[in-house]
């Protein structure tokens, strides 16, 4: 099991390989952020994006997926104390593959028994292009 103790700032990793629809991206918008551009291939066109779009809630919730599939299951990860400068420069649209990068940026000890660690995560599609951004802020349990 990996501890608070065992991270180091300035460690990274890229990992995950998530492939988005066209249906995962309606389903998700039709019962959490049911705007046009996410649930109406038509009203999308005409929006801004010029096309279907992912909620970038959806995008928040596939990112969590890819970094408890890849990062946090089987670690020492207690949860979340929540988020910093939360983006989505871009926006997710179906097929996008999406992965994500993490890098420690800083860490404390936060009680006998808790550590807080903050991380830069981003996620880019199979293109290159970020389309969330964000400080995860975790604590890990201690030895």
């Amino acid at each position: 099991m990996e501890y608070f103790e065992d991270l180091t700032v300035d460690d990274a990793e890229t990992f995950g390989e998530y492939e988005v629809t066209r249906e995962e991206i309606t389903t998700f918008a039709g019962q959490y952020d049911p705007q046009p551009f996410h649930t109406d291939e038509e009203a999308a066109e005409e929006s801004m994006f010029g096309g279907l779009v992912a909620s970038g809630w959806h995008t928040a919730a596939m990112t969590m997926r890819l970094l408890v599939d890849h990062r946090l299951s089987g670690t020492g990860a207690m949860g979340a104390l929540g988020v910093d400068s939360l983006r989505w420069p871009a926006p997710v649209r179906p097929g996008d593959v999406l992965s994500v990068r993490t890098e420690i940026v800083e860490k404390e000890v936060w009680d006998d028994a808790r550590g807080r660690v903050a991380t830069e995560i981003t996620t880019t599609t199979d293109a290159d292009e970020t389309v969330l951004s964000m400080v995860g802020q975790v604590l890990w349990q201690r030895r």
